[in-house]
Formats: structure tokens, sequence, C-alpha cells
């Protein structure tokens, strides 16, 4: 039997993961909004629940309520995201055991999955003993994951770029920087081949969300009461038109000078982390914030090619898919899966 390998990013800003797929070429990736909204009961049987894609997870004696359409399930006093403890939050806890409810799998011998750069050495073990063992996905549901494996966020689309454009022999003494502009952090990566050298890697809190927030004082300011409507702002960023906010029309273009601010802090930032540029051969860019920071990150590498993937929001993800399957073949023997497994990841 073929081992089980997934993989699952959970970001500030999205979750992402791969549901199947056995070559990068096929990998099939999903995505919905990193949010959770707690509840003493479960919504899914609830009124007014009925059609909506999400699932009740439950955490703790809650049911955290996750998944595509969560937006619907929002209201201003249980909006909860992850925040900078990241993986202690019972949100983050219940983001990933959505990714695998819509994996539709009882078992799973390797579960790869992330962390910001800043916080990968201190976390790694962390991680991966919250996500080994049984998982309870709610609705009846469960999932028992036998082996995970935590990679910095970066890493990821470190593996992604090499594989898409077959240089990962031809990469193994060039170094590379990859540069991953997320919602809340900033992060980047650099390494010699696929090694990492870990004292010129980092995250900052810079993120697309520190845009958001900006744009939306802005707002604030003109209609005389708080907007929170970050989504609205990220789609009109993202399709370069104009939003109407009370009938009347507001565009986030004009603010473009701060945005700029914001990307060219976290960018020299990361330049004082890294040093000189002289020897870096590839500067990757990627993450679902890459379209605000480019520029940026341009102007601080003007002599070099800026490289960039496709579908970018998906890079970290497809190079943990491709991480954990070349994982398990390198095993000697090969991989067996066990006949028990420890306790629930909770």
């Amino acid at each position: 039997m073929e081992p089980i390998v997934r993989a699952v990013d959970v970001g500030f800003g999205n979750t992402k993961f791969i549901t199947g797929g056995s070559r990068p070429s096929d990998f099939r990736c999903q995505s919905f909004p990193s949010r959770a909204y707690p509840s003493p009961r479960d919504p899914a049987k609830a009124l007014g629940s009925e059609g909506r894609k999400t699932y009740a997870i439950p955490i703790g004696g809650l049911f955290y309520e996750v998944g595509p359409d969560v937006m619907l399930a929002a209201d201003a006093f249980r909006a909860t995201e992850i925040h900078g403890d990241y993986i202690e939050t019972p949100q983050y806890l219940a983001l990933a055991r959505g990714a695998l409810r819509m994996m539709r799998l009882e078992t799973i011998d390797l579960l790869v999955v992330g962390l910001p750069v800043a916080q990968f050495a201190a976390r790694k073990t962390q991680l991966e003993k919250l996500m080994t063992g049984r998982h309870d996905l709610g609705g009846g549901k469960s999932v028992t994951v036998h082996k995970a494996l935590a990679m910095a966020q970066p890493h990821g689309a470190l593996i992604d770029y090499a594989t898409q454009h077959e240089r990962v022999e031809a990469m193994e003494q060039e170094l590379s920087l990859v540069i991953d502009p997320g919602s809340r952090t900033f992060d980047w990566l650099v390494a010699r081949g696929m090694k990492l050298a870990h004292k010129q890697s980092f995250s900052v809190d810079r993120g697309v969300s520190n845009i958001l927030q900006l744009i939306a004082d802005d707002i604030s300011q003109e209609i005389g009461q708080p907007y929170t409507n970050f989504e609205a702002i990220d789609v009109a960023l993202r399709s370069g038109k104009g939003m109407t906010v009370f009938q009347r029309s507001y565009n986030p273009a004009r603010l473009k000078p701060m945005v700029d601010i914001i990307a060219k802090d976290a960018v020299a930032a990361m330049m004082r982390r890294i040093g000189g540029a002289y020897n870096i051969q590839h500067v990757i860019l990627v993450g679902g914030g890459a379209f605000l920071f480019r520029k940026a990150v341009k102007q601080a590498f003007s002599s070099h090619q800026i490289l960039e993937v496709k579908e970018p929001m998906f890079a970290n993800v497809r190079g943990y898919q491709i991480a954990g399957q070349n994982y398990l073949a390198s095993l000697p023997g090969g991989w067996t899966r066990p006949k028990t497994t420890g306790g629930e990841g909770a």
C-alpha cells in the first residue's frame, strides 16, 4: 500500500492544503480564510447554517466553525484570528483540522506543516507533536496522523520553485533567497541548495494585514465610524478597482505612497539581516501578498531578476508535499505504517 502524504499550511490570512495528486504537476490545492468562529453549540445544527460550506470542529468544549464559506458565519463579536502565539491557539488547531476534514481521509501516514521562519526552531517539535495522533474532525469524522513533519514556510516555496523549473541539482551549490509576504508576517529564507542558512533567515510583523489596516483606518476617518471589511479592501487591491462604501466610491490606490513605505520597511529589515546581496543567485518571490511587495523587492535587488512561481499562494504547501513524499521515499526499507499511534493531538 502506498503511504498517504498530505500537506497543510495554516497562514494568518489563508489555510492552504493538498487534497490529492501523486506528482507536482497534478497536486490538487485548496484554501479557505484563516478565520474560526467559536460557538457553545454545533453551528451545523443551527437554523440558517444550511447550505454553507463550513465545518464545526470540536475543541475544548466549544465548536469552531471554519471553511470556505466561513464569512457567512461572521459577526463582530466572535471574530477570531490566529495571532502571535500561533500554534498554541485553539483557532490554529481548528483551521488545521478543517483542512484535514476536507481531505476526506481516515489515515495519513505523513502530514507536513509549516511555521513562520522566526518561530521555526523554537516550535518545530511542539507543532509536530500537536499534529500527530487522532484528530476529532466533528460530525462523527476523525483522522489519524501517524507522523508529522514541520518545515519553515518559505522552505516549501524554495522546493516548489526548484521542482517546477527542474533545477534541484543545478541549485545545489547556489545561494537562494525566498521572500514570502504573508498576511501578518514578512518571511524570508536564505539557503544553499535546499539547506537553510538559519542565521540569515527570519520574519518581521510587516504583512498584508498592516496594509489593509492602514486603508481601513483611512476609510474609518472618511466615514466617521470604524470600518473593518478587510476582505473588500483586499479584493480592491488585487483587482485594481475602487470600492463602494455607504454608496460612495473609495479608491485605495490613493494610499499607494503609504503602502510603499510599509513594503520598504519590511524589505529593509530583511536586507539588514541577510547582508550583501551580491552572493545571491536566485531571488524568489512567493506568497499571497507578493503583488504588494514586488516593487520594493525589485528596488532592493535592482541587479537581479526577480523569480516567481505559478499560483504563488500555494507555493509553500506544494513544496511541503514534495518534501514529504521525498522523505518517505528516502527511508531505508521504505515506510511501514505503525500498528498503534499516540494520543489525540489536542
